[in-house]
């Protein structure tokens, strides 16, 4: 009989403890993003083609968050975008470190924000230089910047790298490259994986 009691007790401490590592995020070395608010989500993005605008689209629709569009002051036109004339604007700006392209428009509230994700396309296996303006035009500190990308074949890692050595003050996650056609389903399983 005390057998059966002590075993009873023991259980229900076993089950005490793994509620408590499940409410509290359980003990994910990387650490999982809290439910966020979606008044709290930021969904921007940068897109020429409409390849990361579909994405971006869908991320919105799975965590109800507001979508912003990364806009250029000068709009960046085919020609500007050939990735076989090596004088082309995209090209130069790709092989200058300090490039920075104006954007038009900006985030109302990005303070209230504590999640971004942050989209756009893969240029010569890096991010557009406009993600950088984007970046150090707003107080990031405090916020988890989610990164996705748009490719043929490209992942996304190298851009992190480069885009992390900027002062965001942000936590990153590592992110992930969708293709153009990917489901919604797709980016349902990865938001969730996320949390």
């Amino acid at each position: 009989m005390k057998r059966i009691k002590w075993a009873s007790i023991l259980l229900v401490v076993i089950s005490c403890f793994l509620f408590s590592l499940t409410a509290c995020g359980g003990a994910d070395e990387e650490g999982k993003l809290d439910d966020a608010d979606p008044s709290k989500i930021l969904v921007a993005y940068f897109s020429c083609t409409g390849n990361t605008e579909r994405i971006a689209g869908l991320i919105a629709e799975v965590t109800h968050g507001t979508e912003y569009e990364i806009e250029p002051q000068i709009p960046y036109t085919p020609e500007d975008l050939d990735y076989s004339d090596s004088t082309t604007r995209a090209t130069a700006e790709q092989n200058n470190p300090d490039a920075r392209p104006a954007i038009s428009g900006t985030v109302e509230n990005m303070a209230e924000y504590d999640v971004v994700y942050l989209g756009y396309p893969i240029w010569w296996g890096e991010a557009p230089k406009i993600i950088c303006t984007f970046l150090e035009r707003y107080d990031f500190a405090g916020k988890t910047i989610v990164p996705f990308c748009t490719s043929g074949g490209s992942e996304i890692a190298a851009s992190v790298t480069t885009l992390k050595k900027l002062d965001t003050g942000a936590t990153w996650r590592n992110g992930k490259r969708f293709s153009s056609s990917a489901t919604k389903n797709q980016i349902e399983d990865w938001v969730k994986s996320l949390f």
